[in-house]
Order: C-alpha cells, then sequence, then structure tokens
C-alpha cells in the first residue's frame, strides 16, 4: 500500500457516507475508451490496421499493470455496435484480433490471475469469436487478481434497451410491478449487474464525449482525457490518471 501512496502522492477522503477504508484515494474499477488507433497509423503513412494492432499491444501493458496499482475491474471499449459502419477490411481486422487475444491471451491471463469477462451483444458476433470469448471466460472464471471486462459488439444505447425489454418481459410475466421499478431493478438488468460502476472512465485521443460507452453506469463516474493516442499509453499515462483521480473530492451530489 506504502508505493500506492507514494504513486498518487496523497489520500483522497472516503466518499461521504460511506465508511473510510485504506484504499478510498484509488479507483477500484477503470473504464477505458481506446481510441485513436487508426489516426496513430494514419499519421505514420501506415493502414489503420496497423494501428489497431499497435493497439492490442497497448492493451497488454495496461492489463499488465492494472493489479500492481490497485485496480480491481478494467473494462475496455474493444468494438462498438457503431463499428460495423466501418470498411469491412477494418471489421474484418478488429474481429481477427478479437480472435486471436481471446486465443492466444487467456492462458497467459489465467496464470497471472485474470478474470475475461465480455459485455455487449455476444450473440451477434460470429460463431468463432463467440466460441473463443466462452472458452476464455471458462477457463478464468475463478480468478480475482483482475477482472478484464471487455466491451465487445457493445453500445450503451443498445444495453439500455435490453434491459427494459427484459423489464417488460419480467412486468408482462407478472413478476414486476411497474411501480416497482427504481434504479435498483434497471441496474439487475444491465450487462454489468454483477459489477460496480466505474470510478473512473478514461478516454485516449482526445475526444470529449462518451461515444455510447457505459451511459447508465459512468453516471457519477469521474473522466479523464489525454491527447495520446491509444497504442502511445503506457502505465506512465495510467499513474498520470491515478494521481489525478486521487486529487478529486467525489459528492454524487451531495455537498
Amino acid at each position: 500500500m506504502d508505493d500506492l501512496r507514494e504513486l498518487v502522492g496523497l489520500k483522497r477522503a472516503a466518499p461521504r457516507n460511506t465508511a473510510p477504508r485504506e484504499e478510498s484515494y484509488l479507483p477500484r474499477h477503470v473504464a477505458i475508451i481506446m481510441d485513436g488507433n487508426g489516426r496513430w497509423a494514419t499519421q505514420r503513412g501506415l493502414p489503420r490496421t496497423v494501428g489497431h494492432r499497435a493497439g492490442v499491444e497497448a492493451l497488454r501493458g495496461v492489463v499488465k499493470a492494472a493489479p500492481d496499482l490497485g485496480i480491481k475491474i478494467l473494462t475496455c471499449y474493444a468494438f462498438s455496435t457503431e463499428n460495423w459502419k466501418r470498411p469491412k477490411d477494418e471489421v474484418d481486422t478488429l474481429m481477427n484480433l478479437l480472435l486471436e487475444y481471446c486465443r492466444l491471451e487467456a492462458e497467459t491471463l489465467h496464470k497471472n490471475g485474470v478474470r475475461i469477462n465480455a459485455i455487449g451483444r455476444i450473440h451477434e458476433l460470429p460463431a468463432a469469436q463467440q466460441q473463443e470469448i466462452a472458452r476464455a471466460v471458462a477457463l478464468t472464471r475463478e480468478n480475482d487478481r483482475l477482472i478484464l471486462n471487455l466491451a465487445v459488439n457493445y453500445g450503451g444505447q443498445a444495453e439500455l434497451v435490453d434491459a427494459f425489454r427484459s423489464l417488460a418481459a419480467e412486468v408482462k410475466a407478472g413478476g414486476l410491478e411497474p411501480e416497482a421499478i427504481d434504479a435498483a431493478a434497471v441496474r439487475r438488468h444491465l450487462y454489468t449487474a454483477d459489477l460496480p460502476d466505474p470510478d473512473l472512465v478514461i478516454r485516449t485521443a482526445g475526444e470529449m464525449r462518451l461515444s455510447n460507452f457505459l451511459l447508465w453506469q459512468s453516471a457519477y463516474a469521474e473522466i479523464w482525457v489525454t491527447d495520446v493516442y491509444w497504442p502511445d499509453f503506457t502505465r506512465e499515462h495510467l499513474e498520470q490518471a491515478l494521481r489525478d483521480y486521487a486529487r478529486r473530492e467525489r459528492r454524487f451530489g451531495a455537498v
């Protein structure tokens, strides 16, 4: 714990109305919008697909660093519901990279105590990708050093639509009264129902928007944006984000 105190430089107060805890100055759940792969490649005169491969290397580095920095859950925006609109060769590359990552990294992640999880409309992915994701999830399901939560074919609006459909079915079946629908009821039907909301959302490449990512869950998340493109994002940038987070006071609507 001393090395983490040294990292952030100070101890932030625990959120109001919660019991103080030693790790309160660190985010438990960090979510990352991994943006800028294509621009990184274009600036170097390379195909956009090369940027996506470089982005996988950046992901490896961040996943390796996260547990050492006290992060317990890392949610990464890997492929959105809107990304299908991109050129076919780019979509094919992204799908192949997903396949390769699950196939080649699962054993290493398993040995390092990382649990792989996936959120999104996974059932709409090609069969091979569905199978590799399922295999990686099954292999690592007992690990608890870090949860690597991959948002694949994910969209925040699609997630809410799916949650509301599920709620409507529950009401129709007589298991829930409409008047009983509250925030907790919605949360039970989200893809992330078994996970705490993110404390910190990081976006690379300088864009100031959430891009349909964790819309419900990010209601009170701290947001940190860097101009660094994702392939250039390193442990040092992650530490910078954690230092900035530690200096913020989270009030959750209180004063």
